[in-house]
């Protein structure tokens, strides 16, 4: 078993990318908060090296130890600089960061990390199921979602679990919290005949939509790994999609990463006629890029938040239910399940790491699916037993089932629309999620747009409070100008 180091020796860790890194504490902030350095070797011996170089740099018995009295707050910032961030992603990072420094620090974490107990966490808990939220609370409630408030509990359990080992409190008081039920969230999809009424008015919309949604209810790739496709990684003659990177907002900017996960690097088979598609589709393409933005100027990807827009408009003209963007890939594993491709193979098409979370993720199985089932299992239950109820008096004969595999659904006669353009001056209302609505007023007064929005739970409701903003905007740029013009 290594030997653990002392608290003050700083800690020495081997990085996913081979190299070893060595990082201590020099000090604390004016807000209390511990300041550490770090250096980078080859080697661990050499990481031992420079650290104790660094150490003695700073002078080591300057450096402050952490202590069981400390705040939680130092001790939270320090689990997180020292142990969780340097092997976290950026975009991980952020989510981190706005749990630890904007909910659990400024709530408990002047509470010494000795006295933090099992009551002190479920205080806060609820707290945050009650009133939590910190932004969007006109839009979403004033309490977190039980998703976020196990995350939050998640942080601080492995933060305290990482004190129980340094012998910083005897037990860990996170281990035993009572937590808000965990929600089983039931995965929507679109039918048949909506999938063909969304590319019906898809096709009719141009933009290139028809084939981004036709490849994602082909493949099921996520949202950032459709836009980040480039041409070259698709090879014509074999069918053959390699995904090797995703777009993504990193920090406000759009930045090309790495896949999800290891797995999240595959090859994916296209069926033919979709390869045809691809090929029409390349003609009238002038980027190395399948989906490039119509709006920048440089050759770049589109923006993923425009896509996830530009769906729930397309969903609304061809009367489908609003479903996000994900649910396309749902759909198509959906679909792949009812039409007989097996668990091993969808894992590998989508990008799951092993079987059993694609098993957990689409546990349901469909109608069609229990029926056919129900039918093998009574054709070879009657023809071990003989039982066939009345076939003609012939006993022993297995009566035939009909065939009930998946049958294409007929075509739709589906006519695409266009969007009803709004009166000017009466704003913009649309769908943001499936029990909320946006409306938005953005006039323009002396050269600068000033923007408001509205949230409601019915497009009724939306109207009326967006005709109220209307109203009340348009009084106050009444008065403005008056003030002006006086």
């Amino acid at each position: 078993m290594a030997r653990r180091r002392k608290s003050g020796e700083g800690t020495v860790r081997l990085r996913k990318d081979g190299r070893w890194e060595g990082r201590i504490v020099v000090g604390y902030d004016d807000k209390g908060l511990p300041k550490t350095k770090s250096v980078l070797a080859k080697t661990k011996t050499e990481c031992v090296e420079r650290l104790e170089a660094l150490k003695e740099e700073i002078g080591a018995t300057e450096i402050t130890r952490c202590t069981a009295d400390m705040p939680f707050g130092e001790w939270m910032d320090f689990w997180y600089q020292t142990y969780c961030k340097p092997a976290l992603k950026p975009y991980t990072q952020t989510t981190y960061e706005q749990r630890i420094y904007n909910q659990i620090i400024p709530k408990i974490g002047d509470i010494p990390l000795n006295q933090i107990t099992t009551g002190t966490l479920e205080k806060f808990y609820a707290h945050l199921k009650s009133d939590g939220r910190l932004v969007r609370r006109e839009q979403f409630g004033a309490g977190l979602a039980n998703s976020v408030i196990r995350s939050i509990h998640a942080h601080c359990r492995a933060a305290l679990e990482k004190a129980k080992k340094e012998n910083l409190i005897r037990q860990n008081p996170a281990a035993h919290c009572a937590l808000p039920p965990k929600k089983s969230v039931e995965i929507e999809v679109l039918t048949p005949a909506e999938m063909q009424r969304l590319l019906i008015q898809a096709k009719y919309e141009a933009d290139g939509f028809y084939e981004m949604f036709l490849l994602d209810l082909s493949t099921g790739l996520r949202r950032g790994e459709l836009l980040g496709l480039l041409w070259e990684d698709i090879n014509f003659e074999t069918g053959e999609l390699k995904v090797t990177k995703q777009v993504k907002f990193v920090e406000g900017k759009l930045q090309i990463k790495p896949p999800k996960t290891k797995a999240a690097e595959r090859t994916i088979i296209l069926p033919p006629q979709l390869i045809a598609v691809l090929k029409e589709y390349k003609t009238r393409v002038r980027s190395k890029w399948l989906f490039p933005s119509p709006y920048k100027h440089e050759d770049v990807p589109r923006d993923p938040c425009s896509c996830r827009k530009k769906l729930a408009t397309i969903l609304e003209r061809a009367e489908c239910k609003h479903v996000p963007f994900h649910a396309l890939r749902h759909t198509f594993a959906t679909q792949a399940l009812r039409y007989g491709m097996d668990a091993k193979t969808l894992a590998s098409t989508i990008g799951h790491e092993s079987v059993e979370t694609t098993l957990n993720v689409y546990s349901h199985t469909t109608d069609e699916g229990m029926r056919t089932a129900a039918n093998r299992i009574d054709r070879a239950m009657g023809a071990i037993s003989g039982v066939t109820g009345e076939n003609n008096g012939t006993q022993g004969a297995v009566e035939q089932t009909p065939d009930t595999r998946p049958q294409k659904p007929p075509r739709e006669k589906f006519e695409p629309r266009r969007g009803k353009y709004r009166r000017q001056g009466t704003g913009s209302i649309h769908q943001v999620s499936k029990n909320v609505w946006e409306g938005r007023y953005s006039p323009n007064v002396n050269g600068t747009r000033i923007i408001r929005n509205v949230y409601a739970s019915s497009i009724e409701e939306c109207e009326q409070k967006l005709a109220e903003l209307i109203a009340t905007m348009n009084a106050e740029i009444a008065e403005m100008k008056q003030t002006i013009n006086a």
